[in-house]
């Protein structure tokens, strides 16, 4: 029984350590994240997406970068504006950058693991959603897409439904500052700030309980044997492969992955396993079942399975570019190796990040946030604004 007890604590230790040295980038990544939502609107998006031309893609990519994180989010806010009219292809563009090329993402990989990883998931994240549209666009004909509308406009739910048919931004006259400044504003940032987080706090406890159980209980070796560290191109070859099979068998997604892709590093995946991994949130077991709700069993299987190749081949790219140009790290020293909590530079910006949290939380609650909270996983007429 205390070995029982001894080992479990150390999963929920390193657990816990690993959530304290990501808290204040949370904080910070998800406070950029609702000011940025605040000033863009959700409203014109079908609009400008009338096509899969190389415009609306980028308009689709640039829309997702600036967009939530969460991953069920995501998906729902896709399928709505293709109800409403935008393209398959181009939803499908948005639907991966906003959970692949968002900035919080890229605080919390940049903590955890370090700023080269940053690098090669926005370069990939790009690379990926290109490659993902010139696959889409090839497979995804006429019937298949008039089958996948049919079946979107059956309105199955799946998660976030109502947040994805809200509109907290502040638009009007004035400049962005002024905008963001404004009463309205302070109120729209802490309403994306406190449902944001609303959304994605189970992914980032299981992130973190898995990533905790792995590193405190897996040997190393197994890790090394796994990824077949010991042979480099064996390695390069398996690691986008295995890295992404890992990510949608482990159920979670969002930001919450992150724990666990400082934990393959550090056992010895590779560099472009890492990225693949990453990408992988948008096909996890979970978010699949969304989709063959959403656009029918034959849809989903086609999107799990371009996904799938559209990620690896990225990540694949991205260890050649990378590797060339001598980027990849050659020591593998993620934050999680630290299980530990002391009064260092991250116990004072969590305090001063906590303060922050504690003032657009209380905001929310002064302004009607918790009725709208209410409100995320109900289903949404699609008329409604």
């Amino acid at each position: 029984m205390s070995t029982i007890t001894h080992v479990l604590v150390s999963a929920l230790s390193m657990a816990f350590a690993m959530g304290w040295e990501i808290l204040w980038p949370l904080i910070l990544g998800f406070a950029l994240s609702g000011v940025v939502q605040a000033v863009v609107t959700k409203g014109e998006m079908s609009r400008l997406l009338p096509d899969s031309t190389l415009r609306s893609i980028a308009i689709a990519t640039a829309l997702g970068a600036v967009s939530s994180s969460c991953s069920y989010a995501a998906v729902a806010l896709a399928r709505s504006i293709f109800r409403k009219g935008a393209d398959f292809v181009a939803a499908m563009a948005f639907q991966f950058a906003s959970t692949n090329l968002v900035l919080e993402l890229g605080i919390i990989i940049a903590v955890l693991i370090g700023w080269q990883f940053v690098a090669a998931e926005f370069v990939g994240g790009l690379i990926m959603v290109g490659l993902l549209a010139v696959m889409l666009c090839a497979v995804m004909t006429p019937k298949r897409i008039a089958e996948a509308k049919r079946q979107a406009d059956r309105g199955l739910t799946g998660r976030m439904e109502g947040h994805a048919a809200m509109d907290m931004s502040v638009s009007g006259e004035g400049s962005i500052l002024a905008r963001i400044t404004s009463a309205n504003g302070f109120t729209a940032i802490s309403h994306f700030f406190v449902m944001d987080w609303a959304m994605i706090w189970i992914d980032i406890v299981l992130g973190l309980l898995i990533a905790g159980a792995l590193a405190a209980w897996v040997p190393k070796e197994f890790w090394q044997a796994f990824f077949l560290s010991a042979d480099p191109l064996g390695s390069k070859i398996v690691g986008p492969l295995i890295g992404q099979i890992v990510a949608i068998v482990s159920f979670v997604c969002s930001v919450g992955n992150v724990p666990l892709a400082a934990v393959l590093w550090n056992g010895g995946i590779s560099f472009g396993g890492v990225i693949a991994f990453l990408f992988a949130d948008l096909i996890v077991l979970p978010i699949v079942d969304i989709y063959r709700r959403y656009y029918g069993l034959r849809v989903a299987l086609l999107l799990l399975g371009v996904s799938y190749a559209a990620m690896a081949l990225a990540a694949y790219i991205v260890e050649l570019i990378f590797g060339v140009a001598g980027l990849v790290p050659h020591h593998r020293s993620a934050q999680i190796v630290e299980a530990h909590i002391t009064w260092n530079y991250t116990t004072w910006l969590n305090i001063v990040f906590l303060g922050l949290a504690a003032l657009l939380v209380w905001r929310f609650l002064k302004t009607g946030g918790p009725k709208m909270l209410r409100m995320m996983n109900k289903p949404v007429p699609l008329e409604a604004h």
